[in-house]
């Protein structure tokens, strides 16, 4: 439009016209190059990632997203053609984030199904809302979003599954392997979401719904013929070897 208005005005003089032209041939100095735009829809997903989980899709507002990223409605848009569809990437970001994370945790070892099961219903995991597993935080709005959630949504919980199915044990509960790891991941995100809607209220019935889901999916997974103080000791070695890496020592 600015542009267009210069052309209109132009009565002419040469070195009008010339800037014009000069103006055609430099390109808009507003054009957002590849770098660039990958690094906002980078700061987007980041922002809404934390946000979506923290307050719910349905709480945040893409006009605070945008603040948070440091962006304008304007960039947010010419990345996404809807909320929907960065809420999709958002949990995609944040699960795969999550794996990342607990192979970080590891010491360099193979996660086990007890590594997984301790990390996932902790008091650490449970009170990270704006960090943890988007599924937790999630799972009760996500029926209510568009099917490109529903989708991601269900990517990962295959992922997980998988993963749970994979380290089961022995277990004298008489169900197929696939059986038991849907059933044990559907409890921990129950769990965790029910252990933190009673947190404020009741910080002890919390604790007690983690334990609780703690020892049954423990057992259905089949750690019930394991060493529990072999298993214990490991534990607090991981978990001391983790905290000396983040303060630096080596």
């Amino acid at each position: 439009m600015a542009v267009a208005m210069i052309v209109l005005r132009y009565n002419g003089d040469r070195n009008l016209w010339c800037q014009v032209d000069s103006f055609f041939k430099r390109g808009s100095p507003l054009k957002v190059t590849k770098e660039k735009a990958a690094e906002n829809r980078a700061a987007l997903v980041q922002a809404a990632a934390h946000l979506f989980r923290e307050r719910g899709i349905d709480g945040v507002g893409v006009a605070e997203i945008s603040k948070t990223a440091g962006l304008t409605h304007g960039a947010l848009y010419a990345q996404f053609s809807s909320k929907e569809a960065l809420a999709a990437e958002a949990f995609a970001s944040a699960f795969k984030g999550g794996l990342e994370q607990i192979r970080a945790d590891l010491d360099g070892h193979p996660a086990t199904l007890t590594d997984f099961l301790d990390w996932y219903l902790s008091f650490d995991h449970r009170n990270g809302l704006a960090t943890g597993c988007p599924m937790s935080a999630s799972a009760s709005e996500v029926g209510r979003q568009d099917k490109v959630v529903s989708e991601r949504f269900t990517e990962g919980f295959g992922q997980l599954v998988a993963v749970m199915e994979r380290g089961l044990g022995a277990s004298p509960v008489k169900a197929e392997n696939r059986q038991r790891a849907l059933a044990m991941m559907a409890a921990m995100i129950g769990g965790v979401a029910a252990s933190r809607a009673v947190a404020k209220a009741d910080p002890k019935l919390s604790n007690e719904i983690l334990r609780a889901v703690r020892r049954i999916v423990g057992e259905v997974g089949g750690e019930g013929g394991q060493d529990d103080g072999a298993r214990g000791r490991e534990r607090a070695r991981r978990k001391h070897a983790h905290g000396l890496r983040a303060a630096g020592v080596r």
